[in-house]
């Protein structure tokens, strides 16, 4: 069985968390079942070349525009008509609630569909009202017409179910995870990142992800400011598409304020292990792959409160209310960011990418037994 995978913008080492999840289950779906073919179809200004494998799994540059409004909608529809006249693939599993807009198509089309949900996307601050309702379009569809859906957030899973009570039974919680073994071992106090930068091991508190409004870096910069934070705050992450809000921040960096860009490999899993702390400030999320690995490294960590970070189930003390500056900098200014610290190896035996890419194999194999027709949407 041929399984194609759309809506991210391809891997390895790609920025988002789409991408980190892809690249995380695919090579061990495909070890762990060599019936399966997998393929990811990536957007070409993300990919250097046309076609190439990553451990068993195709990676297919497909042309993309690079505008933040089209970029996604157009690839996606693209990827569609590649993956059923081309690749002529048994499965399209789509990624994400805007993709997920064509998700009757693929079904159309004769396609089985496996849809995973990462986030309600409608929620981040950086759309409009006309884009926000579109991306809820496209969350309707993909429930609808796909034969099953993944949720990558407990809570939302069940708020999903509320709100779909006709697609409950097709609503499957399988959430994301962290690759922690592999990232310790690239790990290095002395990796060249960190004079690179000026860092120092235990010196910097860490923020990990993209220059959006809903990341909240916006928040962790001014509370810094407002306690005189006596470490480094790094942020580490870049901006597909730049705009007002990424330069207005990036134009914070100064001594005390350091901005990485983005960084992959070693040199992220180096920041990991040497941060005093790392903190997610976020107003939206699916399940926050960074926090759990930052909880890997078994660094202190402090998230906001919404409920993608209260699934992860840390202590109340890790926790701050979602943009309360006062808040926020009375954590920042704890004397000993011991406190939060937890058991990480208790949490993280929830989240492990094996068991994650064993449950997602098994929803890929029941795409057998599933019958090819047209869907109606409905709730």
């Amino acid at each position: 069985m041929k399984v194609c995978a759309v809506g991210l913008r391809g891997i390895p080492g790609v920025m988002g968390g789409i991408e980190k999840h892809c690249e995380q289950i695919y090579p061990r779906i495909a070890e762990l079942d060599s019936s399966l073919k997998l393929s990811v179809t990536g957007r070409s200004p993300y990919l250097s070349a046309k076609q190439s494998y990553y451990q068993d799994v195709e990676v297919v540059s497909l042309w993309a525009v690079r505008n933040k409004y089209l970029e996604t909608i157009l690839h996606t529809l693209l990827a569609i008509f590649y993956v059923r006249f081309v690749a002529k693939a048994d499965v399209v599993h789509i990624h994400a609630i805007g993709p997920g807009l064509f998700a009757p198509l693929a079904r159309l089309l004769g396609l089985k569909v496996l849809f995973t949900h990462h986030g309600a996307d409608y929620r981040r601050q950086k759309w409009s009202v006309f884009a926000k309702t579109i991306l809820w379009l496209g969350e309707w569809l993909a429930i609808s017409a796909s034969h099953t859906s993944i949720v990558v957030g407990s809570t939302l899973c069940e708020q999903l179910k509320q709100r779909f009570p006709r697609q409950a039974h097709k609503l499957v919680f399988i959430p994301n995870g962290a690759d922690i073994g592999s990232m310790k071992n690239l790990a290095s106090s002395t990796h060249p990142v960190l004079e690179q930068f000026g860092l120092k091991a235990g010196g910097y508190v860490l923020a990990v992800g993209r220059l959006v409004p809903e990341k909240g870096f916006q928040d962790l910069v001014k509370a810094c400011k407002q306690v005189d934070l006596p470490y480094k705050l790094v942020i580490t992450g870049g901006s597909d598409h730049p705009d007002a809000f990424s330069r207005e921040l990036l134009a914070e960096a100064n001594e005390r304020v350091v901005f990485t860009g983005f960084q992959s490999g070693a040199a992220l899993a180096s920041l990991f292990a040497n941060a005093a702390l790392f903190v997610l400030p976020s107003y939206h999320e699916g399940l926050p792959i960074v926090a759990l690995e930052a909880l890997g490294f078994e660094r202190p960590v402090v998230l906001s409160n919404i409920d993608a970070n209260l699934d992860i189930g840390l202590p109340a003390g890790c926790y701050f209310p979602v943009g309360n500056l006062s808040a926020l900098a009375e954590k920042l200014l704890a004397a000993d960011y011991n406190h939060y610290r937890v058991n990480t190896a208790q949490i993280l035996a929830r989240f492990n990418w094996d068991s994650i890419a064993k449950q997602t194999a098994v929803q890929i194999r029941a795409m057998d037994d599933r019958r090819v027709m047209p869907s109606k949407a409905g709730g």
